[in-house]
């Protein structure tokens, strides 16, 4: 499975951005599909993450301004983030879990710049 994530860019403060992860293969029956951030000189943080019974997790620093949803007859995922700030840069990282025991796949990532 090849994942692309794509979305990301300047966006200013209190603003909003969809990113998306499109995948090679169906999502269908993916057992878990999410995204992770990563700043410069930080470690990579939980963003958030959806199963395939439709529930959602929500990292802290995203929880109440973000919804991770996904289209199956696209084959894509997205990460809708409002109430953007400037600590929310960050390269984004979407991955998928084919099943409980399988190792994670990753994209390559997309870069989101909050600045004014």
């Amino acid at each position: 499975v090849q994942l692309q994530a794509s979305g990301g860019g300047l966006a200013q403060p209190g603003g909003s951005l969809t990113l998306s992860c499109t995948t090679s293969e169906s999502i269908v029956n993916i057992n878990r599909m999410g995204w992770y951030r990563q700043a410069l000189g930080k470690q990579r943080e939980f963003v958030a993450l959806l199963t395939n019974a439709g529930t959602t997790i929500y990292g802290d620093v995203v929880k109440g301004r973000s919804t991770i949803s996904k289209d199956n007859a696209k084959n894509t995922m997205y990460l809708r983030m409002n109430s953007l700030q400037p600590e929310d840069t960050a390269v984004y990282l979407c991955y998928v879990r084919a099943t409980v025991d399988a190792d994670a796949l990753w994209g390559q990532g997309t870069l989101v710049t909050v600045s004014s």
